[in-house]
């Protein structure tokens, strides 16, 4: 019996389960750690080591051999980082190793491991129960991880475990990541050895003046609600700070204008020294500062500032060989994101740089984009700049000496390549990825004079004379996320969509990535307009493109979370091109929704009021004269339910019917298989029936 390609893609976790990831490279470059789950429809995730020399792999660590509780017994801070890094798998997610990746620690049930990478064997520590975020001191003699709210170090030789540091009220914690950070700086981390071994920075995170919000669980009225410290725009932040501890007990305070730089972004701590990124509330200054790890002193060693907002780009900050920094510049000549060695810009101009993922002496790997769509590897050193990989398609990796991993996805195939490059040659990794049911037929447009990356797919075997197909736009849309990417696998949910029976758009209009400061920055202080024209021109040159399949006069939308409010926007404010639309998890209400992504665009609601007026769904409901589904998870802390249910009051006071899918238990990841199966079925069956 075939399978569904719904239930496919819910079992397999949209075909992330089987594929490897989070690779490290020993310091000899004698293996490569990596984690997998052992089949494309396992969701338990294992530790791996691939022999460089022979290409052989080895199980180091399987969940399913060692005695712990199952995932029900996760941290809650685990759970919650699991939800801001949109983690898909159970089982070992994550890792650490010491600086010669001799050993590696991990979580598993919220009990700590120890694996010996070259003898493959796994012990059980001796902590405080529950673990979370457990890291190995750059020589391999102590693991710290945090506990509660507290930062704690085990000693291997002697199993001493102690707290560094008490937190002082229930409402502190040290060692944790607060939610924006999290959320939106993708910084999941509170805290980073020292190269000695000897102290550890450690971010305080005073939770006091943030609002408190409830999250209950209609479904079973006899459960408490959860109480969440959720920062929504234009109220108060976390307090951070950053302390330097010390492993016998000293302790030291970091100093910065913490007024003026709310936001701790990031650290580095290498044998050069440390380094940590602060940056203000409004966004548009960033500052990297030297740190004296005797006194907590800082001196200044960059400022950046924008006139708009200041970029967070992963890998940064860094230096080179000769210690000087590596850092990023937003060239508005040229329009391009580049990377900078000393305050002179390195890379060139068209080559927008999307991260930096290495530095090691006098050359920098990292990647960047020439055509938005794709996203390629580059190495930039002594001979300037070379591109590692080839092929239409997105593309990551990591390096030691002379060993290159490289993974990515293609257009013209399904699944991930991982390769690894030594000197002597290279070897696969294999991934164990589902091969999809349906293989989509993809193409790839620029729309309207800003060149709108646009993808279409018609129905598998349509002929012009079956008829004109009624539309479905399926965007995501905003900041942070691009949906039009040269990767096969993106497309197989629109192409069953298409298979459905409907001619599906997908577009990234200005926004998002990719296309340099002035395109990232149109949105800033109205998502609406622009956003939404951009929707209107891609769909129009699909239309130019295909006017015997789509017809115009049965339009309809859909998407999730910013694609959520979106959708509604369409129908909302143009129901002469959106005929209906489904809403997922939308953020109806801006200043419901978190500072630091809300504050960057839309400014502080007290001070920019009418930008959070014009932005908002509820302000628009009496528009509303076409078919919209809304659906939303109960238990969603990113964009909580309160979204819909002030929408949909708003649209009730106004008389307006629509309807709404409430999701008991749901988070915004909507991870269970059978939830995310029956989603899709659903919001077909709805666009059929106010579509025909």
């Amino acid at each position: 019996m075939t399978i569904s390609y719904p239930r496919q893609s819910a079992r397999t976790r949209r075909f992330t389960l089987g594929v490897p990831r989070a690779f490290q490279i020993a310091a000899d470059e004698s293996y490569v750690v990596f984690l997998r789950t052992k089949a494309g429809d396992d969701p338990v995730t294992c530790l791996w080591t691939l022999d460089t020399a022979t290409g052989t792999e080895r199980l180091i660590a399987d969940p399913a051999a060692l005695d712990v509780p199952g995932e029900e017994k996760l941290p809650a801070e685990e759970r919650a980082r699991r939800e801001r890094a949109r983690e898909q798998a159970g089982g070992i997610v994550g890792y650490a190793v010491d600086r010669e990746v001799r050993q590696a620690v991990f979580t598993l049930g919220g009990q700590l491991f120890i694996a010996d990478l070259r003898a493959g064997t796994v012990r059980g520590l001796e902590a405080q129960t529950p673990v979370f975020d457990p890291r190995l001191d750059p020589g391999g003699r102590r693991v710290a991880y945090v506990s509660g709210r507290t930062l704690r170090v085990i000693e291997l030789a002697g199993g001493e475990d102690e707290a560094l540091v008490t937190p002082e009220s229930d409402q502190v914690s040290y060692g944790l990541a607060e939610f924006v950070a999290a959320e939106e700086m993708d910084r999941m981390r509170g805290y980073w050895w020292a190269p000695d071994g000897g102290s550890l920075l450690a971010a305080r995170v005073d939770e006091t003046p943030v609002n408190r919000w409830s999250i209950a669980d209609p479904a079973n009225p006899e459960r408490p609600a959860t109480e969440i410290a959720y920062p929504a725009a234009g109220t108060p932040n976390a307090i951070v700070s950053l302390v330097l501890l010390k492993v016998d007990g000293r302790r030291v305070g970091v100093a910065w204008d913490r007024g003026e730089f709310p936001y701790v972004v990031t650290a580095s701590w290498d044998r050069r020294g440390l380094l940590i990124v602060v940056q203000s509330r409004d966004q548009r200054a960033q500052r990297v500062l030297k740190v004296d790890p005797s006194n907590g002193e800082t001196v200044l060693l960059h400022a950046g500032h924008d006139p708009v907002w200041t970029d967070i780009v992963p890998g940064l900050p860094a230096r080179m060989g000769n210690g000087d920094l590596v850092w990023v510049a937003e060239d508005r000549e040229t329009e391009t994101r580049r990377i900078t060695v000393g305050g002179e810009p390195v890379t060139p101009g068209g080559l927008q740089v999307r991260s930096v993922l290495g530095v090691e002496g006098d050359s920098i790997l990292f990647t960047g984009s020439e055509e938005p769509t794709e996203v390629h590897v580059y190495v930039y050193g002594n001979d300037g700049v070379t591109r590692l990989t080839a092929g239409q398609g997105v593309f990551n990796g990591t390096r030691s000496g002379k060993t290159t991993v490289l993974s990515g996805s293609l257009l013209d195939r399904h699944g991930v390549t991982v390769e690894v490059r030594t000197a002597n040659g290279a070897h696969p990794i294999e991934s164990r990825a589902e091969t999809p049911v349906i293989t989509p037929n993809v193409e790839l447009l620029r729309a309207g004079e800003r060149e709108i990356r646009t993808a279409v797919m018609l129905p598998t075997g349509w002929e012009p004379d079956h008829g004109r197909l009624p539309v479905l736009m399926d965007p995501y849309g905003g900041p942070h996320a691009q949906r039009v990417l040269a990767v096969r696998r993106a497309y197989c949910e629109a192409q069953w969509l298409a298979d459905q029976g409907f001619a599906v758009v997908i577009a990234d209009g200005r926004g998002t990535p990719g296309r340099g400061p002035s395109w990232d920055r149109a949105v800033h202080g109205d998502f609406a307009g622009p956003v939404l024209e951009d929707q209107v021109t891609a769909l129009e040159e699909a239309a130019r493109r295909h006017p015997e399949a789509l017809d115009l006069d049965r339009v309809g939308i859909r998407g999730w979370s910013f694609g959520g409010w979106l959708a509604a926007l369409a129908v909302l404010r143009r129901p002469d091109v959106f005929h209906a639309g489904v809403a997922g998890a939308p953020v109806t209400d801006w200043t419901l929704y978190d500072t630091h992504y809300t504050e960057r665009y839309l400014g502080q609601p007290g001070e920019e009021p009418d930008n959070y007026t014009s932005n908002s769904l509820i302000e628009d409901a009496g528009k509303l004269e076409r078919p919209l589904l809304i659906i939303h998870g109960l238990a969603d802390d990113n964009v909580v339910a309160a979204h819909t249910l002030r929408l949909s009051s708003a649209l009730l006071a106004a008389g307006r019917p629509h309807n709404v899918l409430p999701l008991s238990g749901v988070t915004h990841m909507t991870p269970q298989e059978v939830v995310a199966e029956n989603l899709l079925h659903i919001q077909v069956d709805f666009l059929k029936r106010n579509l025909s």
